[in-house]
């Protein structure tokens, strides 16, 4: 179920010239733009925020800002070939909007009203019809891109497009002491595709005010069951930021018997061989993916030599940390270090105090690395492999936010 972006063509030179010149005040007024154009989409389209739209990360202008810097970062790629092109922040794009169902007569609308929302902003003085020609041809590139590798996901998915849910029943509910919750389904009617370790699926549930909100989780279940596992953490409310509406929902409501809404599973980390070295490093409920390849190694490539390294507040936080523990040590060249930032490491050997560092740890030179956590941490520990000369194309990253332009 794998889709790879290709390179963007190149711009005309009149639109590329014409880009270059307006990008800096388009960046400029990117946020006022993306907040005037999902205020219009939304006004028109009210079912979208309700039905398909993360009303948390609207909420936060998280959305709004991922949409901003997406274009800003296509559009420079596109005035500058000798740049890398950004065929990886496409491709993980077109997973997430897989995911959520999302097909090709929907980005007209997209169209119309960031549109709008521009000419709003800047002003039809400053967006001239040759300014709106060189943008409108750098958003139909990049979202012509998008259409295609959703289409080749569906395909290889094999599903109409869009045609991404399923009726499911909870066939278990497991509390894990940290507070997540792992729920079993199964398909009431066929089976799902196959799934790749690290993948995820959409979960769409009805909230008390009738609103249908998706959020994705990532498996962590062995592949080839006709089951599929996924684990759901309660994000409690924080200084600037609301408890997490769904996770919330479903950790307190979702019992066994009860059906949900849960689409084919997508995702672009790459499936890894068992022949490579791996090091897999997470933070708090980023730890998922992690468990999904862990328990892949040891039904298929259990001689697979991998370094899993955790960090998290505390161990009573730590999401899945006996079934971590567990599948380390069937792993006989599995080796596992952990962080605690509260400090409290128990005296337990490969338990360290303080933030997840690198420092002193060595990884065989030809290790594929991946890695997932929230946007600081995920950063952070990219920034330590760079130190270390470590090449981008073998870190592959996940982030549980629509921030995937920060990975570019």
């Amino acid at each position: 179920m794998t889709a790879v972006a290709a390179a963007p063509a190149e711009l005309e030179p009149q639109h590329a010239a014409i880009v270059s010149a307006t990008l800096p005040l388009i960046g400029a007024r990117i946020d006022d733009i993306t907040t005037e154009f999902y205020r219009r989409m939304f006004d028109n389209h009210p079912e979208l925020l309700r039905n398909l739209f993360n009303r948390g990360n609207q909420a936060q202008g998280a959305q709004q800002r991922a949409l901003a810097a997406s274009i800003a970062t296509f559009a420079t790629h596109l005035v500058d070939p000798a740049l890398p092109h950004p065929a990886e922040l496409l491709s993980r794009i077109g997973h997430k909007h897989a995911s959520l169902g999302v097909t090709a007569d929907q980005y007209p609308v997209v169209h119309e009203h960031l549109f709008a929302a521009i000419v709003a902003v800047l002003g039809a003085d400053t967006v001239t019809g040759e300014v709106a020609a060189a943008w409108d041809r750098v958003y139909w590139m990049m979202a012509q891109t998008l259409i295609d590798i959703e289409r080749d996901l569906y395909a290889c998915a094999g599903v109409a497009d869009g045609d991404v849910y399923r009726r499911a029943r909870v066939v278990s509910r497991v509390d894990d002491p940290s507070g997540a919750v792992l729920l079993t389904v199964r398909s009431v009617v066929g089976d799902f595709p196959k799934f790749r370790p690290g993948q995820y699926v959409s979960v769409g549930v009805t909230m008390p005010d009738g609103a249908r909100q998706l959020r994705q989780y990532s498996l962590v279940n062995a592949p080839g069951t006709e089951e599929l596992t996924f684990a759901v953490k309660p994000v409690g409310a924080t200084e600037g930021q609301p408890a997490g509406e769904v996770s919330t929902w479903i950790a307190a409501n979702v019992c066994v018997g009860d059906l949900l809404d849960v689409t084919v599973p997508f995702g672009d980390l790459p499936a890894p061989t068992g022949g490579q070295p791996l090091v897999l490093i997470s933070a708090g409920i980023g730890i998922t993916p992690m468990i999904g390849i862990l328990e892949f190694l040891v039904a298929e490539a259990p001689q697979s030599s991998v370094h899993v390294l955790h960090a998290d507040r505390g161990d009573l936080c730590h999401p899945l940390r006996e079934r971590q523990h567990e599948l380390v040590a069937q792993l006989p060249n599995g080796s596992l270090d952990i962080w605690y930032e509260d400090g409290l490491t128990g005296g337990q050997a490969g338990v360290h105090p303080g933030l997840l560092t690198l420092d002193g740890l060595e990884f065989p030179a030809t290790a594929e690395i991946y890695l997932c956590g929230n946007n600081g941490f995920v950063q952070a520990v990219r920034a330590q492999l760079m130190a270390r000369d470590v090449p981008g194309a073998r870190v592959h990253s996940e982030l549980f936010s629509p921030n995937d332009w920060l990975l570019s």
